[in-house]
């Protein structure tokens, strides 16, 4: 059965995937090629199970990378980690991340929910059924597909708006309705290891 309730974390579980994400985009600054960093005795607890997240880092308002996965396919620590990492370095849209980003930046933790699909008669209907400050949204058509967590809303909070960025982001013109259109929300819990900090000398 597919719940909209995202996997609870306890707070210590929430502190370690934040330390191991910073510390994953700190030992690559300070070291060069990229570093997996994990707890010297592996994932325990619900960092140890399946799950999906998606990593966001932010200056002052200002992205500087987000990336993660809609679908649990690894134990959700090192997915963070993993993230983190793609997110800092690999962001396809964005440079990576500088020293002074990394003292600076927000690094948020999203972890999803499970995907309920959904189908729509128009995009109208789309909109209507969307819920504002709290679903993401994944949509599919042919080779193409996009996603927008819940935050998104923060900036656009009118449906018809976020429909039509994420229509953008898709690379579809505002007012289409792909034939093979598939939908799936999904929620998510978030927190964040705000900056400033310090990146010490290897």
């Amino acid at each position: 059965m597919t719940t909209l309730q995202p996997p609870e974390l306890r707070p210590e579980e929430e502190a370690i995937a934040l330390e191991f994400a910073v510390a994953t985009i700190g030992e690559t600054l300070r070291r060069g090629p990229a570093v997996l960093v994990a707890p010297p005795d592996g994932w325990r607890g619900r960092l140890a199970r399946p799950g999906a997240a998606f990593v966001t880092l932010t200056r002052q308002g200002r992205l500087l990378g987000c990336i993660g996965s809609l679908r649990a396919v690894e134990p959700l620590g090192r997915c963070i980690a993993r993230h983190a990492l793609a997110a800092a370095f690999a962001d396809p849209r964005l440079p990576p991340v500088t020293a002074a980003d990394y003292e600076m930046m927000d690094v948020s933790v999203s972890v999803l929910s499970e995907l309920v699909p959904f189908e729509v008669e128009d995009l109208d209907d789309l909109e209507r059924r969307l819920e504002p400050g709290r679903d993401g949204l994944v949509v599919h058509a042919g080779s193409a597909s996009a996603t927008f967590l819940p935050a998104v809303w923060d900036q656009l909070s009118d449906p018809a708006a976020f429909r039509r960025a994420l229509w953008a982001k898709a690379g579809w013109s505002p007012g289409y309705h792909p034939p093979d259109l598939r939908c799936a929300r999904y929620r998510t819990r978030t927190f964040t290891d705000r900056g400033p900090r310090r990146l010490t000398a290897a």
